[in-house]
């Protein structure tokens, strides 16, 4: 049951998320269908612009997940009341703001160019305000009671990490090699980096909640985890400058730990299911665990095995940019950051509206359902991925050629599940809506029923 009345500031945030989350999909599936058919409004939206917006929803909505999520976490942890809701909801407003202002500048042509870094300059600065004004909302609420939990402060590190990694995104290098090379800061390290970290935080305070495991044993686990998480993120970089002129022993520190970066993942994924076997859940809220454990076991396959198959120099030389990449940062982002927000979803809109006994079918069936279609979504890149390596790579062909002739089956597939996993992501913003707007039940009477 909620605690303080200040975590109610979750939903605002949740809500523009999940609408976000729908409009990601309507992009997504649109520029999956130009796939199949290159000439669907390729003058009014052309690809690049879809597929910009495509992945810059993906991240903002992602982003303000967390932060709702965050904002309810750390008022429970540190047991007291948010340092100023004013500012968080003052900071809501300003990143919808930039969110939107963004979206029409890319249909416009306004952008700053760079891929994902594509927010003009003064849409950036606004970023780096709101962010700043969280990581000081955060701080001060903890400060208050000056009670740290160990999922707190690495959540907390993590954010202050994202906040810190984006600046190196904000200056512009004449030399390319340069750039990207500070470009990779921002893409790499948030994702393998400090969104990790954000990941540990959350998913362990979802543990200690929902499982009821005592907190040690959980925090001696999340040390070790966040330190090879920094260990093998930070070097694992490495595996982005093969191609961009930097020194050739990069070849060398990309590559092994490149290899290392799934055992983190392995453990996390070990773990929890350790904790949801060793302790017997009596919590009422099943639809959270499916979404919390089903995301470690994403994680792993998206972001451990995807990722390790072609990242190593001999294979990376040849499969560079091509389908197999997609089908790696799908799944990846999908099981560590998307489920884990959604996990967050399930787990803390019951808990603001006293609803022990809502009906969980749907978040069930919008798990599997979302879940068989992004894993259907990746085999098929995968799939497609092979055959464009080979025939653009190995064999020669016109680029064009494959694309519009042998890849073009496997995108038409792609297309067919992107559809199905839409059809999930319906059921759940249709189940979300319902608990959003559902009356709250008097805590008494929660209790009662829970008892």
């Amino acid at each position: 049951m909620v605690r303080y009345e200040s975590q109610r500031v979750s939903f605002p945030y949740f809500g523009l998320a999940a609408a976000l989350f729908l409009l990601q999909i309507v992009a997504g599936l649109f520029i999956g269908a130009q796939y199949v058919w290159p000439d669907l409004l390729s003058t009014a939206l052309p690809f690049n612009v879809g597929r910009t917006i495509h992945v810059n929803l993906m991240v903002f909505w992602l982003l303000l997940g967390i932060m709702g999520g965050t904002y309810y976490m750390v008022s429970d942890e540190a047991e007291t009341e948010l340092h100023s809701l004013g500012l968080a909801y003052l900071q809501l407003g300003i990143l919808a703001l930039t969110g939107v202002t963004a979206i029409v500048g890319y249909l416009v042509g306004w952008t700053e160019g760079r891929e994902y870094l594509e927010a003009p300059r003064p849409l950036d600065w606004l970023i780096v305000v709101a962010a700043l004004m969280f990581l000081y909302n955060v701080l001060r609420t903890i400060l208050k009671t000056r009670r740290w939990t160990v999922a707190m402060g690495v959540t907390f590190a993590g954010l202050a990490g994202m906040a810190v990694m984006y600046l190196f995104g904000m200056k512009f290098f004449a030399s390319l090699s340069k750039d990207f090379y500070f470009w990779w800061w921002v893409i790499h390290l948030w994702v393998e980096g400090t969104w990790e970290l954000i990941t540990a935080g959350l998913a362990a305070y979802l543990l200690i909640r929902i499982t009821g495991i005592d907190r040690r044993v959980v925090e001696k686990w999340l040390y070790v985890e966040i330190a090879l998480v920094l260990f093998t993120g930070i070097l694992g970089t490495g595996h982005h400058y093969y191609w961009i002129g930097t020194p050739k022993y990069w070849l060398m520190i990309g590559g092994i730990f490149s290899a290392l970066e799934p055992v983190p993942i392995i453990l996390m994924v070990w773990d929890t299911f350790r904790h949801l076997k060793d302790k017997a859940i009596d919590h009422y809220n099943r639809v959270a665990v499916y979404w919390l454990a089903g995301g470690a076991v994403t994680h792993f396959l998206g972001a451990g095995v995807l990722g390790v198959v072609h990242t190593l120099p001999s294979i990376n030389q040849w499969t560079h940019g091509t389908q197999i990449t997609a089908s790696h940062g799908h799944l990846a982002f999908y099981g560590a950051f998307g489920m884990l927000v959604i996990a967050l979803m399930y787990y803390m809109l019951p808990e603001l509206k006293n609803r022990v006994d809502f009906d969980q079918r749907p978040g069930i069936t919008a798990f599997w359902v979302m879940t068989l279609g992004m894993t259907a979504m990746a085999l098929i890149l995968f799939a497609a991925g092979v055959v464009q390596t080979y025939l653009e790579r190995i064999l020669g062909m016109d680029y064009l050629l494959v694309k519009t002739t042998y890849v073009r089956f496997w995108m038409f597939w792609r297309l067919v599940s992107g559809a199905f996993f839409a059809v999930g992501t319906l059921i759940f913003l249709r189940d979300f809506l319902g608990l959003a707007v559902a009356p709250a039940v008097p805590r008494r009477v929660a209790e009662k029923v829970a008892g």
